[in-house]
């Protein structure tokens, strides 16, 4: 008997405890990025959620350290 997986959600939208387990920091750090609005993100109600393109565009735009 094999118990199956299912797949991992491709989110459009991520809850901020969410994006900073994807971003791989903390959920503080992320909402200092969220206040300095150097992240975008939208209101639904009382929540803040972070687009997925918002995300991604947070990591394009980080400036690699030079070697």
């Amino acid at each position: 008997m094999s118990t199956a997986v299912a797949p991992p959600v491709d989110r459009l939208l991520y809850t901020p405890e969410q994006a900073a387990e994807a971003l791989a920091i903390g959920r503080s750090t992320l909402y200092e990025l969220m206040a300095a609005g150097v992240l975008k993100y939208i209101k639904l109600g009382r929540c803040r959620r972070i687009r997925r393109t918002d995300l991604e565009n947070y990591v394009a735009s980080l400036a690699p350290l030079p070697n």
